[in-house]
């Protein structure tokens, strides 16, 4: 059994900028085909525009308030939205208050899978 406690995982940058806690991914548990993150979006920042070529990703908005930008087409997010986010989907997210997000990926969030404009 792999019980790991959030308040326990380092938080890293990725790619795009977003702040991340990995809760369960490869390099801490025997994850194969998803990962489980929270990210942190400060208040008037965003994430740089990105694609993943191979993860679909969910985003579950926790707290905060923002706007999700995906290939183009913008839209208002808050608390207990969740937000499907394609392959190859170009996205970012833009926080009008801190944000606090679940990410989810499958296949698992890589940086080598991470591509910008």
């Amino acid at each position: 059994m792999t019980v790991l406690n959030l308040a326990a995982q380092t938080p890293f940058r990725t790619k795009d900028g977003s702040e991340i806690r990995s809760i369960l991914d490869r390099t801490n548990a025997p994850v194969e085909k998803q990962s489980l993150a929270e990210a942190v979006v400060q208040a008037g920042s965003s994430t740089q525009r990105h694609y993943h070529l191979l993860s679909e990703e969910f985003y579950f908005i926790i707290e905060g308030r923002g706007q999700m930008e995906i290939d183009g087409e913008a839209r208002e997010v808050g608390p207990g939205d969740a937000i499907l986010i394609p392959p190859r989907a170009w996205h970012t997210i833009t926080a009008s208050e801190p944000l606090r997000i679940l990410c989810c990926c499958a296949p698992p969030y890589a940086h080598e899978d991470t591509y910008f404009e």
